[in-house]
């Protein structure tokens, strides 16, 4: 990372967060200041409390200290950490779209998709997740894959490319088992169901060709098995999968909307 992308989510911060509470705000007034500066220091920093200062300024430039000073990697778990922290979705939406501007102009290869920093830079291919996770509440096992699977993807540590895999073709399952109303079903024998009960018009080819997405998450591999060895996937594994999955989970969407299919 370099200075001039450091400074630019700096500023996005600022602009976002930091300047919207009045310097000599007092932090212990048992507010949002407060409840925003503890989890920061509890869950983030994991600082003891008696650390947070008096005055918003004065926690702010010890925020500013830590983020000009710490590792490229640890700014982008910072600002994935407070985009969930804050008390406030709507800031934290505005906030992530106005990273991505700073993201792109500044040629960094990540970007926020869904909550998560990714190596995802793509503009299709973060809509097409990001509408794949938007889902209704009859659709939410849908969505909870799909977020599992980018986040053990996204993680900066030790990502787990295996099980993401694991999460995104779930996803797709998930999605087949709610359009045919069969929830025990495996993907391979749902979209034979589909077919069958002409709840989606798919053409045989892409029923076909998911079928073999999904034996090779099957296969000796070991993905969908977790007592075989490790594998030995990447991360451009990992994101076909995820963007593959979620695509075909928004055609199906789709497809159902057209048949009448309520979901």
């Amino acid at each position: 990372m370099d200075h001039e992308l450091r400074i630019g989510l700096w500023n996005v911060l600022s602009i976002s967060y930091w300047d919207q509470i009045e310097g000599n705000k007092y932090v212990h007034d048992r507010g949002n200041v407060q409840l925003f500066s503890q989890t920061l220091w509890h869950n983030y920093f994991k600082w003891s409390f008696d650390t947070i200062d008096s005055f918003w300024f004065e926690v702010r430039e010890k925020i500013r200290r830590y983020f000009f000073g710490c590792e490229w990697y640890e700014i982008y778990d910072f600002i994935e950490f407070v985009s969930k922290a804050y008390p406030n979705e709507a800031t934290n939406e505005q906030f992530r779209k106005e990273c991505n501007a700073v993201l792109e102009r500044e040629l960094s290869a990540y970007r926020f998709v869904g909550g998560q920093i990714t190596e995802i830079a793509a503009e299709e291919e973060i809509a097409e997740i990001e509408e794949a996770q938007d889902s209704s509440t009859l659709l939410r096992p849908v969505a909870d894959h799909l977020k599992r699977a980018l986040a053990l993807m996204a993680d900066r540590k030790s990502p787990d490319y295996r099980n993401s895999i694991k999460e995104s073709i779930s996803a797709v399952e998930a999605m087949c088992n709610l359009i045919t109303g069969n929830s025990s079903a495996t993907l391979g024998s749902a979209l034979k169901e589909l077919e069958k009960k002409d709840r989606v018009d798919m053409h045989p080819a892409l029923k076909g060709a998911f079928e073999k997405l999904y034996g090779y998450t099957s296969n000796a591999e070991g993905i969908r098995h977790a007592l075989l060895k490790e594998s030995n996937l990447a991360f451009e594994d990992a994101k076909f999968m995820l963007v593959s999955c979620s695509a075909f989970i928004n055609y199906l969407k789709a497809k159902s909307a057209k048949a009448d299919t309520k979901l």
